[in-house]
């Protein structure tokens, strides 16, 4: 399923003090391309929707993939419905009173509206394409010189903006089997 881009491009105008009509044809892919480097970063897709996921209990608990979990539709086990009193949810994972065999869980998750931090971290990423469009590292006219830095050359993420996004994704630990 295709996902809408993360921001508009009324909002890009706004966020880079121009009117939306001034913006180059191609804003709109940008803003798409910026929202999947963004949503594989954080392994989210912050759109409200619903999914389902087969996934391995550990001590009859699983943890479903996306964030934030609004609400269960059902769980199955071995293509069979999981009555709801055998099942519970808490915050983002669901305990499945059937077991430990693999479960197929349908939840709806996602924000009703973008959160603010990652919102601006998709027109950032925008505007850095939008502005430097040749990925030039320097440019020169006459007796100006203009010089971008790294982080500011492509449609790619910048270390802190990974470390914004480290947030969103899903935690997992390491134990040992010894």
């Amino acid at each position: 399923m295709e996902l809408p881009a993360l921001a508009t491009v009324d909002q890009l105008g706004a966020w880079m003090q121009r009117e939306p009509d001034e913006l180059p044809t191609g804003a709109a892919l940008v803003l798409d391309i910026a929202s999947r480097i963004v949503r594989s970063e954080a392994r989210q897709s912050f759109t409200r929707g619903t999914s389902s996921a087969v996934l391995h209990p550990d001590g009859g608990w699983v943890v479903l993939p996306q964030r934030p979990v609004v609400s269960v539709s059902e769980v199955r086990a071995g293509g069979q419905l999981v009555p709801p009193d055998r099942w519970q949810l808490v915050r983002d994972r669901v305990r499945v009173l059937d077991g430990n065999r693999p479960v197929t869980v349908t939840f709806t998750h996602g924000y009703t509206s973008v959160p603010g931090d990652v919102l601006g971290l998709v027109l950032t990423v925008a505007a850095r394409v939008l502005n430097n469009p040749a990925d030039l590292r320097q440019e020169s006219a006459g007796s100006v010189s203009v010089t971008y830095s790294a982080e500011t050359i492509g449609a790619r993420l910048a270390p802190a903006d990974r470390d914004l996004l480290a947030r969103y994704r899903r935690r997992v630990a390491v134990v040992s089997l010894l």
